[in-house]
């Protein structure tokens, strides 16, 4: 099972969307606090479906909640814009975290530094960020791919 990790996700469609997503790939979805809607907003359902009522979620008040139970942080992976490796040389594993920060601004400089894997994916000089939902699908994707070979 991969999990992953959303760092104050401010849009519900975009969490509820990933939800279905983690339910579709079996994957587990982790949010950390604060958010920017409440976790029973409509628009969270709605973006969700009927498929929230499936989703093997968790919530954490921090980032130090999070990290402390993680069993190997040599395994997470942090998703940024301003790395330059690619998520596609990347060899992903049972198990990884892969955390993706705020829509408005990323992950913090301060999460960034508590972990030494970051990754990117590539995209033309001619737009400036994918949506959140479609950043972890790409992930999930690539990752899932690697595992079922």
């Amino acid at each position: 099972m991969l999990n992953i990790v959303l760092v104050e996700p401010e849009i519900p469609n975009n969490t509820g969307n990933i939800g279905r997503l983690c339910v579709g790939t079996e994957s587990r979805l982790h949010l950390i606090h604060p958010f920017g809607f409440q976790i029973t907003d409509k628009n969270l359902k709605r973006s969700g479906l009927d498929y929230w009522v499936h989703l093997d979620w968790k919530e954490y008040q921090s980032v130090e909640e999070w990290i402390a139970q993680i069993p190997d942080t040599s395994r997470v992976f942090l998703f940024s814009s301003h790395s330059t490796k690619s998520y596609l040389s990347e060899t992903f594993q049972e198990g990884d975290w892969l955390v993706f920060g705020k829509e408005s601004v990323g992950l913090s400089q301060e999460v960034l530094d508590k972990f030494e894997n970051h990754l990117t994916i590539p995209i033309s000089p001619l737009v400036r960020s994918y949506n959140l939902a479609n950043s972890v699908a790409f992930a999930i994707g690539e990752a899932k791919r690697q595992l079922s070979i």
